[in-house]
């Protein structure tokens, strides 16, 4: 038994086949990146989304009256800029330095030096923590 086959389509046909596909590409039909647009976009984080709390452990509350410096739990996508920001339109002080550090447990532990001139025991009353 004999299988004829199917005669060769003219190159016409062929070429405005080819030329489908390449404007179907350009188009981004056949594309499989996602939109731009369809993208949900992050929340951003406000200075009261950053602070989770104040760190009250034996640790934390020496490093407070020894150092002059508060420790806190904020949220790990914060910056250290961002996170200067914060504590000072929340509580009203001047920051010298901020250390962060990323626990094991996933959270951010973060260490605010306070300026020479603000008594850190006070502010931590002022705050709520001891």
């Amino acid at each position: 038994m004999l299988v004829k086959e199917a005669p060769a389509p003219p190159k016409a046909e062929v070429r405005a086949k080819a030329l489908k596909a390449r404007e179907m590409v350009l188009r981004g039909i056949h594309s499989h990146k996602k939109k731009l647009d369809l993208a949900p976009r992050r929340k951003k984080l406000n200075h009261y989304a950053f602070t989770k709390l104040p760190l009250t452990t034996e640790s934390a509350m020496k490093k407070t009256e020894d150092d002059n410096t508060l420790v806190f739990i904020m949220d790990v996508k914060a910056n250290r800029h961002q996170i200067k920001q914060a504590v000072k339109k929340l509580y009203d002080i001047d920051v010298t330095k901020v250390n962060t550090r990323v626990r094991s447990d996933g959270e951010k532990s973060v260490y605010v030096w306070l300026a020479p001139d603000y008594n850190v025991l006070d502010v931590a009353t002022k705050i709520g923590i001891i």
